[in-house]
């Protein structure tokens, strides 16, 4: 048994290999090992890139070159990558126990102090998780055990994860359908729309109603002037709990510490992950009020009904501590306003002149573009209407690749609305980094009329990368 372990350490990847690991090695690992029809899709639109650096707002190529991160971990990276301070807090706490269960993490302690201080209103209690989905599946496991009611209700359009409670209660067929059944008693209404919600909660058997403030897999949907507070009164009569979905829309990403905030809005439960990190550790939450709290465990007998493993670990509270005092220092909720306002402004005047462009939307530095798609021209008839079935799936896609390959700047488009640019930069990106996307922007619009010359340099990308293949 020794020599059989022996020989398999052999035949290891080390650390150091692995990081050394070319392009092509790296992508064949992925092929054999993790998802091959992934690698093939990323290649298409030269998503296949090794980086093997990265600071701040900027990433560099194995070939030295610089680029911009417009996508920013889809909103995990409000900080930016591999910031300093987060990188130390993370070493200096190396020397304490990790994990150990038969004991109270003071550091897990503190954070959930620290979050019952910034978080609206009267939430209290905080459950640490690693992902936004673990956020998610409890706050939906919290509002079931307080309420006794089994009913979910969310919005079509949504997105909150894809473990199957999470996918249970996300609105795009596309991703729900391999997976049924899922959770029984879940059902969607309309997003931003209030009579639907009051018609949905009027016979009292839903447990929770769970919203985003702003759709971000959904294209960058701004929930509609007064939508959350109607929600919560609406929410309150019926005896449902409220849970907002923070997860990509936290920790100063819209112009307030949570979005939610622009309206005034205390949810009863809280979903926050993603930048909580500090873009280094796997961290997530959810927080409730000590009222709902309560209800569900608040007894020896249920205090260990939800419970995890590495949910509140020595190192990723360290880098959550450090990512709120870092949010806070630097004012990056007032800095996501303000330059959010700088470039959604410059966005629409791009949008009067070019007609490529169908609608600009968004709050802070959570901002969509969405790209119209071809009408019935020539190319269109000549390709069969090619170009319009790949308009319809894949214009994010074409024009994340002119961003990325023609200018080095790092985007992708919306999971449920593949036709919108998300752009959603560390907040702390200057106003010069804002003028070079737009000036790429620009020269992407001023040389494409329509879809049709961003198809074809992307297949010209995509045949590059079959004959590499």
């Amino acid at each position: 048994m020794i020599d059989d372990v022996h020989n398999s350490l052999s035949k290891l990847t080390t650390l150091e290999e692995a990081v050394a690991l070319s392009r092509e090695a790296n992508k064949e690992n992925h092929r054999r090992y993790i998802n091959p029809e992934l690698v093939s899709m990323m290649g298409l639109i030269g998503f296949d890139k090794r980086f093997v650096k990265a600071e701040g707002t900027i990433l560099w190529d194995e070939d030295g070159n610089e680029y911009l991160d417009f996508l920013g971990g889809y909103g995990a990276l409000n900080l930016g990558h591999n910031h300093p301070d987060i990188e130390a807090a993370v070493s200096s706490v190396s020397g304490l126990p990790n994990l150990l269960q038969a004991s109270l993490n003071p550091l897990a302690g503190a954070l959930a102090r620290n979050l019952a201080f910034l978080t609206p209103g009267d939430l209290q209690y905080s459950f640490f998780g690693n992902s936004g989905a673990e956020a998610v599946e409890g706050a939906l496991k919290l509002a079931r055990a307080a309420t006794g009611r089994a009913g979910i209700l969310s919005c079509i359009g949504s997105f909150h994860g894809k473990t199957l409670g999470a996918l249970s209660v996300t609105g795009r067929d596309k991703y729900r359908h391999p997976f049924e059944p899922l959770l029984p008693g879940v059902s969607f209404v309309p997003y931003g729309d209030i009579s639907a919600l009051e018609s949905a909660l009027a016979a009292g058997d839903i447990a929770a109603f769970i919203v985003e403030p702003i759709q971000g897999e959904g294209g960058i949907i701004v929930a509609p002037e007064g939508y959350l507070t109607e929600a919560r009164k609406l929410c309150t009569a019926a005896g449902t709990a409220l849970i907002i979905d923070e997860i990509q829309t936290g920790f100063g990403r819209t112009g307030k510490f949570f979005a939610c905030e622009h309206e005034g809005v205390t949810p009863d439960i809280m979903c926050i992950s993603k930048s909580f990190g500090g873009g280094v550790m796997p961290l997530s939450a959810y927080i409730a009020s000590a009222e709902i709290w309560k209800r569900a465990y608040g007894s020896m007998e249920k205090a260990m009904l939800h419970t995890s493993t590495f949910g509140g670990n020595t190192r990723a509270a360290a880098a959550g501590l450090t990512a709120l005092q870092i949010i806070c220092r630097d004012n990056l909720p007032g800095q996501a306003a303000e330059k959010g306002k700088y470039l959604l402004e410059k966005l629409l005047l791009l949008k009067e002149s070019y007609p490529l462009i169908r609608d600009i939307r968004g709050r802070g530095l959570m901002i969509g573009l969405e790209i119209a798609h071809p009408e019935e021209g020539m190319l269109n008839k000549l390709t069969g209407g090619a170009i319009g079935r790949m308009a319809e799936e894949y214009a994010g896609a074409m024009v994340a690749g002119e961003l990325l390959n023609r200018h080095r700047i790092v985007t992708a488009y919306t999971l449920n609305n593949p036709s919108v640019i998300r752009l959603e930069p560390p907040l702390n990106i200057s106003c010069e980094q804002i003028d070079r996307l737009l000036k790429a922007l620009e020269d992407i619009l001023s040389r494409n009329k329509g879809l049709g010359g961003m198809a074809l340099s992307g297949a010209k990308t995509a045949l590059k990368s079959l004959f590499k293949q």
